[in-house]
């Protein structure tokens, strides 16, 4: 009986340590979460109970991830999470240049096909040529499989001065061979540039990338070295890049001393750039080419540029973007592009639109303004005249809603007839042409480039047909209303899988309805 009451008095005992224990425990989290918190604070704390407490084995940077993209979509629009899986992507694409091999291809069936060779890369030096087929690559097969074109970049980018061993096919001598050599920097160039007539250059930029300085600095060099005074700078469909970049471009337009771009901080701060003595092309004639697509940077020039009234700007009103974003890393393989402050042209309007109602609706304002009637009509953009700004010379500029021309190219285009004008500019044309070029390369071996440029398509009509049939057979949602322009983007493909992008662009200037404004203009307005 009495160790009964002795084992009934230890049992007691220890349920009383073990209740106060447990009930401690509970305290000290209850006493925590009464801690005045700020919101990271809060967050951490979180993280740091799920880890310790939470009753099930969780992914807690799973976790992380998916709150960092919930609470980034509550951001303004132009704030967002990069994966891994983009990271790198986006790196090089702004870097300017990727390490590899240097080809363009498309898989055709299942086998890798080299569409050009690119300038600069160590395919080039090699030797390999467009329509050679990559059969094996260090050993790992590529054909026969069904690989995607992402598989195949895998395989065939690396390390710089890495070793690659291929085996290739080139139909046009039925022959198989072999090539060893080391994989190295690939140019991406966001800078093409040609003269489209006698005094006038064409440039367009692409992007600001970490190279667009250098690209851009060569494209007017040369220009200049064969007569340019007169400039068409195409930013159309230009989403932007590196504030940077887009101030080095800006700088060589104006004068020194000349507002380029002001940059407001989170803490109200204000630093302005202006322009030095460098500039390269302070007085030639200036014509600046945007559109919808023409976003950030691209904004910054253009801004610059029609605020100090040393450019005309045509085209249609840009898209309105004038928030400055910066990258961070989280960790080593994601990122976020957090946007850090606003920016504001030399006159001191803010180009930026509306985003109050939500990010889709902030994104199709773009498209609405073909319902609204904007593109076809100038007086239907909105302005408000309280946000109306004044040039050094005079001219009424608005802010709140992107660059609006001082020469608005009307389009009545209707959003099918744009859809079909895309697609005839886009990379299934490209494939189109190498599927037809692939079969009859010894059709072309003689062209002239510049025979190329002023004739018109080489049988044309065996192209529109070719075209038809492709387009049945793909059930691409394409109509072949126009078939001036169906035969200009064929030719302009073709002009750069045989020769290069410049070649591209001059054959489809001679359809460009921006292009060809702009040289008129230029044509009608002296010098001043």
């Amino acid at each position: 009986m009495k160790n009964s009451s002795f084992y009934l008095w230890v049992i007691v005992l220890l349920s009383m340590v073990l209740g106060f224990m447990i009930g401690s425990n509970q305290q000290l989290v209850q006493n925590v979460t009464r801690a005045p918190l700020n919101g990271n604070q809060k967050l951490n704390q979180f993280m740091r109970y799920l880890d310790r407490y939470y009753v099930d084995q969780i992914d807690t940077d799973s976790l992380a991830t998916a709150v960092i993209q919930d609470l980034i979509e509550r951001l303004d629009p132009h704030s967002f999470y990069i994966p891994k899986e983009e990271l790198a992507r986006l790196n090089e694409n702004m870097k300017g240049n990727f390490v590899g091999i240097g080809v363009s291809f498309f898989m055709v069936e299942d086998t890798v096909n080299v569409v050009r060779v690119l300038p600069g890369g160590p395919s080039k030096t090699a030797g390999i040529l467009a329509g050679d087929r990559i059969l094996i690559a260090n050993q790992d097969t590529l054909y026969g499989k069904q690989l995607s074109s992402q598989d195949i970049v895998n395989t065939l980018r690396g390390e710089e001065s890495t070793e690659v061993n291929l085996d290739l096919y080139r139909p046009s001598s039925n022959e198989k061979f072999s090539l060893r050599f080391d994989r190295a920097a690939v140019p991406i160039t966001s800078v093409e540039s040609y003269m489209i007539e006698e005094g006038i250059g064409y440039i367009q930029i692409n992007r600001f990338a970490e190279t667009t300085k250098k690209e851009f600095q060569m494209a007017i060099t040369n220009l200049k070295s064969k007569g340019m005074s007169k400039l068409i700078l195409d930013l159309r469909n230009n989403p932007g890049g590196y504030l940077e970049a887009a101030e080095a471009i800006a700088d060589t337009f104006l004068s020194e001393g000349q507002a380029i771009v002001t940059v407001e901080s989170n803490q109200g701060e204000r630093e302005t750039t202006y322009a030095t003595s460098n500039g390269e092309f302070e007085d030639g004639l200036v014509y600046v080419l945007i559109n919808r697509e023409s976003a950030s940077a691209s904004e910054v020039v253009a801004g610059a540029l029609q605020d100090n009234d040393r450019a005309w700007i045509l085209g249609q009103r840009s898209f309105g973007k004038g928030l400055v974003q910066q990258q961070m890393p989280l960790g080593q393989q994601e990122a976020i592009r957090l946007t850090t402050a606003r920016y504001y042209t030399p006159t001191g309007r803010s180009i930026q639109r509306p985003f109050d109602q939500g990010k889709q609706a902030y994104y199709d304002e773009v498209r609405e303004r073909y319902h609204s009637g904007e593109m076809a009509d100038s007086e239907k953009i909105p302005q408000n005249d309280s946000l109306a700004f004044t040039t050094p010379n005079g001219r009424t500029v608005y802010g709140g809603g992107g660059i609006v021309p001082d020469i608005y190219l009307e389009s009545n285009a209707t959003l099918d007839e744009e859809w079909s004008n895309y697609i005839l500019r886009s990379n299934l044309i490209n494939h189109f042409v190498f599927t037809e070029l692939d079969q009859r390369r010894e059709d072309f071996e003689e062209i002239n480039r510049e025979d190329f440029i002023q004739q018109p398509l080489f049988e044309e009509q065996r192209w529109m047909n070719a075209l038809e049939k492709y387009i049945a057979e793909e059930e691409v949602p394409l109509k072949l209303q126009d078939t001036n322009l169906a035969s200009v983007a064929i030719q302009s493909y073709l002009g750069l899988q045989l020769f290069d992008e410049a070649t591209r662009l001059s054959i489809l200037h001679r359809q460009d309805e921006f292009v060809q404004k702009a040289l008129d203009e230029i044509k009608k307005r002296p010098l001043d």
